[in-house]
């Protein structure tokens, strides 16, 4: 009996069709390259386009999943992003990579950093102390060492200034003032479009928004620059490099204060002063960030940003 048994359960094993997975089909189809960058995009950045499409991916994981399964991918035809014309980390799986279709043509973009869009350490005045607590305690030591480490910042920055501009402390202070007195002679006129020019573009959108607020107090305001200025002194210098291999491509930044004196009167839709009077001249102190940067051709100061202290 237990043989008989035996020969019929081998039987129906033998007479049970086969079951095979579907053979794959070659790598040359599923062919990506993909290139990430974590570093911003600047000057010579290039962006390629991105295609999708959808197969029946049954082949491959249909056996796992109990059938066909359309499976929607992103076929990365090419995209590169160069930092110095550099690939900073890139993987593939390919052979043979396919030519795009046309639908899947390839589009380049230049993209370019004009500014970093924040201020690299903002200033901050740093707190006086004893020579003896400077030089006999613990904390006087750390402090003195963050004080020549911020020294050095500073010198670092000016001297890739005077080497890539050819720098000179006159000769900025008065492109400063100028800068300052027009940005704010325009933003008294309520001219955004002509700010744009000299400012940021996170500094220009700032200065609409402040526009706007006084826009809905104030109808009108005059604002008058008495020169010469009283001061003008660099507080911070600082340099924001892209590419560790290439000490040019940044961005320098400069705070400087602004000791001026200024007239300064507003009126109200029916052209009554309602703050300040023109006739008297007023103390203002402002401290403002200056940026250029090192690498672009023709490059010029713009605002970046303005310290409340």
């Amino acid at each position: 009996m237990a043989l008989a048994r035996l020969r019929q359960s081998l039987a129906r094993l033998l007479h049970r069709p086969l079951y095979l997975p579907p053979t794959p089909p070659p790598l040359e189809y599923y062919h990506a390259s993909v290139v990430r960058s974590f570093a911003p995009t600047h000057t010579g950045a290039c962006l390629k386009g991105f295609a999708s499409l959808t197969y029946n991916a049954s082949s491959m994981i249909g056996h796992k999943l109990g059938g066909p399964s359309p499976v929607h991918i992103v076929k990365v035809l090419d995209l590169v992003v160069h930092l110095d014309h550099t690939r900073l980390m890139s993987t593939a799986a390919a052979s043979k990579p396919k030519m795009p279709s046309a639908r899947a043509r390839r589009v380049s973009r230049k993209l370019v950093m004009t500014s970093p869009g924040f201020v690299y350490e903002p200033y901050s005045p740093r707190e006086r102390i004893p020579f003896w607590k400077r030089w006999f305690t613990l904390s006087g030591w750390r402090r003195t060492k963050e004080d020549i480490i911020f020294e050095m910042k500073n010198a670092y920055a000016v001297s890739r200034l005077r080497k890539k501009t050819g720098y000179t402390k006159k000769q900025f202070y008065a492109e400063a003032l100028n800068i300052y007195k027009e940005v704010n002679t325009l933003m008294a006129h309520g001219d955004t479009s002509a700010l744009r020019k000299i400012l940021t573009e996170r500094m220009h959108s700032t200065i609409k928004n402040e526009l706007k607020r006084r826009q809905s107090k104030w109808s009108s305001v005059h604002w008058e620059l008495v020169e010469p200025a009283v001061s003008i002194r660099t507080l911070r210098a600082r340099m924001i490099g892209l590419d560790k291999k290439d000490l040019d491509k940044g961005f320098v930044q400069l705070t400087l204060e602004f000791v001026t004196k200024q007239k300064f009167e507003a009126y109200n839709s029916k052209g009554e002063v309602v703050s300040g009077d023109k006739s008297k001249e007023v103390l203002v102190k402002d401290i403002w960030v200056f940026e250029r940067s090192l690498f672009h051709p023709g490059a010029y100061w713009r605002v970046c940003g303005r310290i409340t202290l």
